[in-house]
């Protein structure tokens, strides 16, 4: 099928979803057995990617259902996850297939030939793309399916959409999709808890993160000070915030991080009792210490 279809310089896009909440480093590793399928993996975090196979099926001699199930096996083998897995000649037809395929793992190939017979019967909801209130916006009109969707003029649904996403959805319904696969990986990153975070960096495992300020940091204290400052920037909205996410970027190898010496005696005591929790959570635990305000209060029998 796709064979064919890679001889008429026809594109062959794999989108690969991995289960929810799956941790970001088993997300790299994903990612890396996509990269030894093909040299061009666009990563859509946190759970799904995209992979051009255009070149990769001539190198691996084989077909792109193939490749997707060669995919499925190493996944599940070495990381016991198993994936979905839609191919098709566009991004749209691809990600429409994967969200199609039923349970936790499959894959769903559709031939360039047969895309406009398979997205038809789909209901516009399903075509990747629509959004629920766009999808609600065209079953008002009559416009249940993507086939429907498809039989419409364009100008009609960018009526009823606005301009932009009309245009798209009216292209889209009719397996039109210009956009190409572009390599993306991600950067070196963490998302953690503050503490596990600032731990992770002091022990080297990670690296210290650039913080705003004159230098990088791996300390519990520099991540509460940017929080609390993100809570000050909210101003008069910090009532309706209900949580905040600190993400580490732009980390650098501890090994390389020069630290300036300190005249601050209240910080570098800080920092001193720092060292001394890392090396009771290293033997006890990473529950066995912290803030006494956050930790359960028991009473005493």
């Amino acid at each position: 099928m796709h064979k064919d279809a890679s001889r008429v310089g026809q594109s062959v896009v794999m989108h690969v979803c991995c289960p929810d909440r799956l941790p970001e480093d088993v997300y790299r590793e994903v990612l890396e057995l996509l990269a030894g399928l093909s040299p061009v993996v666009q990563a859509l975090p946190p759970g799904c990617a995209l992979v051009d196979l255009k070149g990769a099926l001539h190198y691996h001699g084989t077909d792109a259902a193939h490749l997707g199930e060669m995919l499925r096996v190493r996944t599940v083998s070495r990381l016991g996850v198993d994936v979905r897995v839609g191919i098709g000649p566009t991004i749209t037809v691809a990600a429409t297939a994967s969200a199609q395929v039923e349970g936790t793992g499959g894959v769903l190939a559709v031939a360039p030939r047969r895309v406009a017979d398979w997205l038809g019967p789909l209901p516009v909801r399903a075509l990747h793309g629509i959004g629920p209130r766009q999808a609600a916006a065209l079953r008002d009109y009559g416009m249940h399916s993507v086939g429907r969707l498809a039989a419409v003029s364009p100008a009609t649904v960018q009526r009823l959409l606005g301009r932009r996403a009309g245009r798209l959805a009216a292209d889209r319904a009719r397996g039109v999709d210009p956009r190409p696969v572009v390599p993306q990986t991600l950067p070196a990153s963490a998302a953690v808890r503050a503490d596990r975070a600032g731990r992770r960096g002091r022990a080297g495992r990670r690296g210290p993160w650039r913080r705003p300020g004159p230098e990088p940091s791996a300390h519990d204290q520099d991540l509460r000070a940017v929080a609390y400052r993100l809570m000050d920037a909210a101003g008069l909205q910090r009532a309706r915030l209900t949580g905040i996410a600190l993400r580490a970027e732009d980390l650098v190898d501890a090994g390389r991080v020069t630290e300036q010496i300190s005249l601050d005696t209240t910080r570098e005591s800080r920092l001193m009792a720092e060292q001394a929790m890392d090396r009771v959570r290293d033997r006890f635990g990473p529950a066995s210490i912290g803030p006494a305000a956050v930790l359960p209060f028991r009473r005493a029998s």
